[in-house]
């Protein structure tokens, strides 16, 4: 499919997904709280101890202030909620995260909006529960803990049994950022978006191997830890898995300048996880030595850069892995959120269409494709 194709091909995804968009009134009437949803109100995860997975029944679960073993005796030790969509969105408490969930709550799917941080997750589930949309709830998530990654994995597997959507959305920049000094420089839009400010960022920006590494186990190897534990409550979907990994336009191959790295994670039909973490080996070898141009690496924000093309490269993996679901990767355009100090120019509700449009591929959709927001693209 050539370059044309797929763009046809974007525009008539969103012909077709275009009955999804909810009118005001679709809106209250998915959002309004009944006595008869499994979910009314909220059920907020109460982590115990740093590490740990939770000790109740349902991990971390609480309801209005009731545990979850005496919810489950009131329910009957047999039933489950069974939404007809259920969603987990990662990194949610803010930005895009935050809108990509209450965008797929308006269209009447359950989510649950996950975030490291317990009260800013709560509190970002409050705020949505007080615009009326009942059908959110909060689970923690560290995407960097394997015990935290289980224990969600398990609350589903416990509460519900399978689950229809996977949003990886969470992530960090992998540097640390003077940002009065960033701002002083005035940089424009284009010259961020073409990789023009390169040198001119240098001097507001510090990378060390922590903050690479801190990177890569989130954007990359947390993506994998959270979709692996989450695959077989997604194989169990009714309605057809969907995942979604939120990538960046630095993400894209042209921009990497190594053209045998461009070769390796191209080359679709041998690549697979080894590969790519050989890679990522590599990178970190490279960035410890000080040889990341001469290795020929993307120096606008290395480690970020590297960690959204390795993503979109293991979301081809998983697309040819399992046929039966729709696995893509999206940049969400140059949106203003913390990830880029405020730097970009898109509102979060532009951010969240492409991540919301995947999320809710009919059968039959694209899988393995990357898209720049709603637009199927080159990678």
């Amino acid at each position: 499919m050539n370059y044309s194709e797929r763009k046809l091909l974007g525009s008539e995804i969103r012909s077709a997904l275009a009955f999804f968009q909810p009118s005001a009134a679709t809106i209250l009437r998915h959002s309004a709280i009944s006595s008869s949803h499994p979910l009314t109100g909220a059920f907020f995860g109460v982590r115990k101890g740093n590490r740990g997975l939770r000790s109740e029944k349902i991990p971390g679960a609480t309801f209005l202030g009731i545990t979850s073993s005496s919810r489950q005796q009131a329910m009957g030790s047999n039933e489950r909620p069974n939404p007809d969509r259920l969603a987990v969105v990662t990194g949610a408490n803010k930005g895009i995260g935050l809108e990509t969930a209450r965008q797929l709550a308006s269209h009447g799917v359950t989510v649950i909006l996950t975030a490291r941080d317990e009260k800013r997750g709560t509190d970002a589930v409050e705020s949505l529960h007080q615009v009326g949309f009942s059908n959110v709830v909060f689970h923690q998530l560290d995407v960097r803990d394997p015990a935290s990654v289980a224990s969600l994995a398990h609350f589903i597997q416990n509460q519900f049994g399978k689950l229809d959507i996977l949003v990886n959305n969470a992530g960090a920049s992998g540097v640390v950022v003077d940002v009065e000094g960033l701002k002083a420089l005035n940089i424009d839009p284009e010259s961020w978006l073409s990789g023009k400010a390169t040198n001119i960022v240098q001097a507001v920006i510090r990378q060390d191997n922590e903050d690479a590494v801190t990177c890569l186990d989130t954007n990359y190897y947390g993506v994998k830890r959270v979709t692996e534990a989450l695959l077989p409550v997604l194989m169990r979907s009714t309605s057809g898995a969907r995942i979604v990994n939120v990538s960046s336009l630095r993400s894209e191959l042209k921009r990497m300048p190594n053209e045998s790295i461009r070769n390796q994670l191209n080359d679709i039909d041998n690549l697979n996880e080894e590969k790519i973490e050989k890679l990522l080996d590599g990178f970190l070898e490279d960035l410890k030595n000080g040889t990341l141009e001469a290795g020929g690496w993307p120096m606008m924000l290395p480690s970020y850069s590297v960690s959204k093309t390795v993503l979109n490269a293991y979301t081809r993996v998983l697309a040819k892995r399992y046929p039966d679901m729709c696995i893509n990767c999206v940049h969400p355009g140059y949106v203003k959120t913390d990830i880029n100090w405020n730097t970009g120019v898109l509102a979060t509700e532009e951010g969240a269409k492409g991540p919301v449009m995947l999320a809710l591929l009919p059968n039959g959709g694209p899988s393995g494709c990357y898209f720049d927001q709603t637009t199927m693209a080159e990678y």
